[in-house]
């Protein structure tokens, strides 16, 4: 009988998948989930799911609320520039931000971190971040998920989802029923573009031949990537208190669709807010972003957060010491429209000159 040729043995090390990096990147991350340990969650990794229990966090009747998100094409940015440390922070705050516009305090948080070729020590700083913006949330890292797949995704690239779980309770919750005609908006300043809307500025940095890494041309004190890539900020510490005060009808989170399209989501059908864009300074960042476009006023409210990172609606009567409160809370908050009767939407309107129009000018969007 002839000798058969010897067969090949395969691998899934051959396949392009490493379980001993996969193994070794849980071990290394597992010190940063249980840092962001909470009554409710002891952050331990390595089950195949992770606990959380209520009662131990101090309900008694609550309400789950869930939500999850990514980060965009931010994520693009990070990989393209070596900035991978933060991009986690966005992730979580894409996620919980979303949540306590329910009136919901995040409890847990899980990542989805998927990539062609682990590379253990991207990885692990992209977790940190995860772990840091836990932290700024109050909320345990319980538990995720690394993903390598071969021939998915180009050398070196990743993408990133966040799942959290929040809790209220019963009745606590904001669902915009408590808001009324002459509500006051408050606007709670962001950190920069947040994680919306750049797609518009990777291609303007393409077509305009930015540099990046040096000075910004509105700041030269700072990378223009580091303004860029600045994470989302997370406001759950300060607004959580003044939620459980029942001092809050209504919380939008603005993310994409802009002001425009955001505010008018926790309203009721016979409601419309308006916005008066003078009723603060335009980021140096977002008129960049504008001129280096030629973008119209209407579409910087739709597409952009022009420097409001969160909206509240309450009552007239609230204002002064709600203000002094955020303050205090490290929050930079402006008065910045009212609620009125009208068709459910919002109007961003500004005068000339503002957000460098060359007339008065208003953007209406109908819910």
């Amino acid at each position: 009988m002839a000798n058969e040729p010897e067969q090949q043995s395969y691998s899934y090390e051959q396949a392009g998948v490493s379980i001993a990096a996969g193994n070794a990147l849980v071990k290394a991350i597992a010190p940063l989930a249980r840092a962001t340990a909470r009554p409710g969650a002891d952050a331990e990794l390595g089950g195949f799911g992770g606990f959380f229990d209520l009662k131990a966090a101090g309900y008694k009747d609550p309400l789950l609320v869930a939500g999850n998100d990514g980060v965009g094409t931010k994520v693009k940015l990070a990989i393209d520039h070596d900035r991978h440390d933060a991009i986690g922070i966005d992730l979580v705050a894409m996620c919980v931000n979303d949540l306590i516009v329910q009136g919901a305090e995040p409890l847990l948080f899980l990542d989805y971190f998927a990539t062609g070729k682990l590379d253990n020590g991207v990885a692990e700083r992209v977790v940190a971040g995860i772990a840091d913006g836990c932290k700024l949330a109050g909320c345990a890292l319980i538990g995720g998920e690394t993903a390598e797949m071969p021939g998915m995704y180009a050398a070196g690239d990743y993408d990133l989802a966040g799942f959290c779980v929040g809790a209220v309770e019963r009745g606590e919750q904001l669902t915009g029923d408590k808001v009324a005609a002459g509500d006051v908006l408050i606007g709670l300043a962001s950190s920069g573009v947040h994680s919306n809307g750049y797609s518009l500025v990777r291609r303007l940095a393409a077509d305009k031949g930015w540099k990046l890494d040096r000075p910004a041309l509105f700041d030269n004190e700072r990378l223009l990537i580091d303004h860029l890539i600045e994470p989302t900020r997370i406001y759950v510490k300060s607004l959580l208190p003044l939620i459980r005060q029942n001092r809050i009808h209504a919380l939008a989170h603005i993310t994409g669709g802009g002001l425009l399209e955001n505010v008018p989501r926790v309203l009721p059908k016979h409601l419309h807010a308006r916005i008066d864009a003078g009723a603060w300074e335009q980021p140096r960042l977002m008129a960049f972003l504008q001129a280096q476009g030629h973008i119209e006023p209407a579409e910087m409210a739709r597409t952009f957060n022009c420097g409001i990172g969160m909206v509240l609606a309450v009552s007239a009567d609230e204002v002064p010491a709600l203000l002094a409160d955020l303050s205090a809370a490290g929050e930079t908050a402006f008065v910045i429209g009212a609620i009125e009767e009208g068709a459910r939407g919002c109007t961003v309107q500004g005068k000339a000159e503002v957000w460098s129009a060359r007339e008065d000018w208003e953007a209406v969007h109908l819910a």
